[in-house]
């Protein structure tokens, strides 16, 4: 008996695929207006800190997770929303339900891109996220740091080491090439050396901890400083085609450990924290608001076949895609109810088991009353008294602005005839 209800039949391979098209679509253009968000932030964090152009793309690729969060719900919604939309304009989904097969038979194909997704960002929001979000912080602090190559930038005194400060006027090649180098640095001896060079590239060598320092065509001056007598000695001035300076690296202190943050835990680390005696009321009840919300943003994939099909056809002889747009809405507006639901259910405002459940509870109700008005209501339009008050409005609207316009035609006349 499963057997047959699960068999797919060739109209079940064709809904795949007018579903994966959109879905898909839907996933990369969410994902990507998302990223570009950040991308403008991360470039100009970049910049001032004068990293490297490369660290912007392994930050964005540590985000992507994050985003795809939210953006597997948009993609799998508008994907079944789209394809049913397609089949009830081209009078497919008549066809089909004239000759017996219910809406209930129709959501298995939906239920299966739902399972599988469902299945995808518990992977992402479980595990993969809060270990991406560490690296991402983990990038944040080299960048500060100075240990991606970002301690020098161009026009500024920087300082290299114990007792060295060096200044670059220009920078080539994502700092291969420098021009116009300035470098001053202190002996053991109590002196002091002062150099200017045209040009200057920096070398490794087999000792991790020192860098070799290449200027060309420049003057050194040399402070030997006092004497043994204590008297201050000649300075020496020499010109160069080419010196080397080894430079001595700073030490970097090491990044923290992963999991300082709820956001930096997987979800059997969270749920080891509830568990946890020695954790304070504060620490468990952070947890329980962030364990969850990632519970929820899993189970809600299965809601959107329900919520997507409902509102994906149109009242009768209407093009309208109002549905689109009201799913979107409640979709984000969902999201960001459980978002700031963790924030309140963490600083103790509200509980933070029903700060999740409760707007889960209310998203369910709503997209199993659509489905309910559109699959078993004879003549049901979920979306029909809104189609029809959007009409209304758009019509008082073009009214108000053809009275606008004769209105001014009429000034306009009598201006002329005057």
């Amino acid at each position: 008996m499963f057997g047959r209800i699960f068999a797919l039949n060739a109209f079940d391979r064709y809904l795949a695929r007018l579903i994966i098209v959109p879905l898909l679509a839907s996933l990369t253009i969410a994902a990507m207006l998302l990223l570009l968000d950040r991308m403008l932030r991360l470039f100009q964090f970049v910049m001032d800190e004068g990293g490297p152009v490369s660290v912007v793309w392994r930050m964005l690729g540590n985000l992507l997770p994050e985003y795809l969060s939210l953006g597997i719900p948009i993609g799998v919604m508008l994907g079944i929303l789209m394809a049913f939309r397609k089949l009830a304009l081209s009078s497919e989904l008549d066809a089909l339900r004239a000759v017996g097969i219910s809406y209930n038979r129709l959501l298995l194909v939906p239920f299966l891109f739902a399972s599988f997704f469902a299945v995808v960002n518990f992977g992402i929001v479980g595990f993969l996220q809060p270990v991406s979000r560490y690296a991402y912080e983990n990038l944040s602090f080299e960048l500060r740091s100075g240990a991606l190559g970002a301690s020098i930038k161009v026009g500024e005194f920087a300082n290299l080491g114990k007792g060295m400060t060096l200044r670059v006027e220009k920078s080539e090649d994502n700092g291969a090439n420098l021009s116009g180098l300035f470098v001053r640095a202190d002996d053991k001896h109590g002196g002091s050396l002062a150099v200017t060079a045209a040009k200057g590239t920096f070398l490794s060598t087999d000792d991790a901890d020192v860098i070799l320092l290449r200027l060309k065509n420049g003057t050194l001056v040399q402070d030997p400083g006092p004497g043994a007598d204590g008297k201050p000695r000649v300075p020496r001035v020499l010109s160069f085609d080419q010196h080397d300076l080894p430079v001595n690296l700073p030490a970097m202190s090491s990044f923290r450990k992963r999991g300082q943050g709820n956001l930096e835990r997987t979800l059997p680390e969270l749920g080891r924290k509830l568990s946890d005696a020695r954790a304070t009321p504060e620490a468990r009840r952070d947890a329980t608001a962030t364990f969850n919300r990632r519970l929820v943003q899993c189970l809600v994939m299965f809601a959107l076949p329900f919520i997507g099909v409902a509102l994906a056809v149109p009242p009768k002889r209407s093009t309208s895609a109002l549905g689109v747009f009201v799913s979107l809405i409640a979709l984000i507006t969902f999201h960001k109810l459980t978002e700031y639901g963790e924030r309140m259910g963490s600083i103790g405002r509200v509980d933070p088991v029903l700060s999740q459940w409760i707007p889960f509870i209310g998203f369910i109700a709503l997209s199993l009353w659509l489905y309910r008005t559109l699959a078993y209501k004879p003549g049901g339009q979920p979306i029909g008294a809104l189609d029809r008050w959007f009409d209304q409005i758009g019509a008082a609207l073009s009214g108000l602005a053809a009275k606008l316009v004769r209105r001014e035609n009429w000034r306009d006349d009598a201006l002329s005839a005057g």
